[in-house]
């Protein structure tokens, strides 16, 4: 019980994290290759102490590191925290994946079936 309980506090640290567009974008440059605070800071008007809050929340979810090459401190993704986002959404996934499917059937039964006409 103690592993469910580990998973589920992980996962709303990520979702928490995820929840800040300006985040979101912080990782998705990140997905492209390591950067630096500067170099993650400056598509933003925003102050560095900010990033460096930004930063610390995504450090606390486990969704990026940092670390030191000479006096640079480069962050870079970590995609193992999205490993639980999705194993989580894995069973919506398969839920809206089967809805489709039976939509899909009944849309082709109803398209073999004659037509009524009201007339």
């Amino acid at each position: 019980m103690a592993l469910a309980a580990q998973a589920s506090q992980n996962l709303d640290r990520v979702f928490a994290a995820l929840s800040d567009p300006t985040r979101r974008a912080i990782l998705a440059r990140l997905a492209r290759g390591p950067a630096t605070v500067n170099e993650l800071a400056a598509p933003f008007s925003m102050s560095l102490p900010a990033v460096s809050r930004h930063l610390k929340v995504l450090r606390g979810a486990g969704l990026i590191t940092r670390s030191r090459d000479a006096q640079w401190r480069p962050c870079q993704l970590e995609p193992r925290a999205l490993q639980g986002v999705d194993e989580w959404l894995a069973t919506y996934r398969r839920f809206w994946s089967g809805s489709f499917d039976r939509m899909e059937a009944y849309l082709a039964r109803l398209k073999a079936s004659p037509q009524e006409t009201n007339e």
